[in-house]
C-alpha cells in the first residue's frame, strides 16, 4: 500500500449548461490486488461528506465506488461502466434515495506500476424525486 496525494475535481452540469465545480486535494492510499487498482481516501468538509471514506476499485474501464463511514447510515455503492446503467441507493441526510446512474465514459490512465495517472468518469445520475443531471469526476494522483 502506497501513500498518495489525490486531486479530485467534481463537476455537476445543470440543464442550463452551468457547471458547479468542487475541487480539493487529499491524502489517500493506492494499492493493487489481482488485476485491480484501489484508491482509498477520506472525504472532507469541502466535499460535504466529512467522516466518510471513499474506495474506488478500478479494473480496466470499470469502476466500483463505495462510500462508507459513521457519518452515513447506509453504505453507497455505484458501478461505472461505459454505456451501462446501474441502479442502487444513495444515502442523504434525509435517508436513502433510489438512484440510477448511466455512465457516458470512463477514461482510465492510471499506471499501477508507478502509482500515478488520472481517472475520469462522465455520467448521468438520477435521484428519484430529488435531482437529475450530468456529472464528471476527475481524479489525479499527484
Amino acid at each position: 500500500m502506497k501513500d498518495i496525494m489525490l486531486k479530485i475535481i467534481g463537476k455537476q452540469i445543470t440543464s442550463e449548461q452551468e457547471e458547479n465545480v468542487l475541487e480539493f486535494i487529499t491524502e489517500g492510499k493506492f494499492y493493487e490486488k489481482g488485476d485491480s487498482i484501489y484508491l482509498v481516501y477520506k472525504e472532507s468538509e469541502v466535499s460535504g461528506m466529512e467522516g466518510c471514506t471513499t474506495s474506488l476499485k478500478i479494473k480496466g474501464d470499470t469502476v466500483k465506488m463505495r462510500r462508507y463511514g459513521d457519518s452515513i447510515p447506509l453504505d453507497t455503492v455505484i458501478k461505472f461502466e461505459k454505456g451501462k446503467r446501474f441502479e442502487g441507493y444513495y444515502d442523504t441526510p434525509f435517508g436513502a434515495v433510489e438512484m440510477e446512474v448511466l455512465t457516458n465514459d470512463v477514461e482510465n490512465q492510471l499506471q499501477g506500476d508507478i502509482g500515478k495517472g488520472t481517472l475520469k468518469i462522465d455520467y448521468h445520475i438520477s435521484l428519484r424525486g430529488l435531482t437529475e443531471g450530468r456529472s464528471k469526476l476527475d481524479i489525479e494522483i499527484i
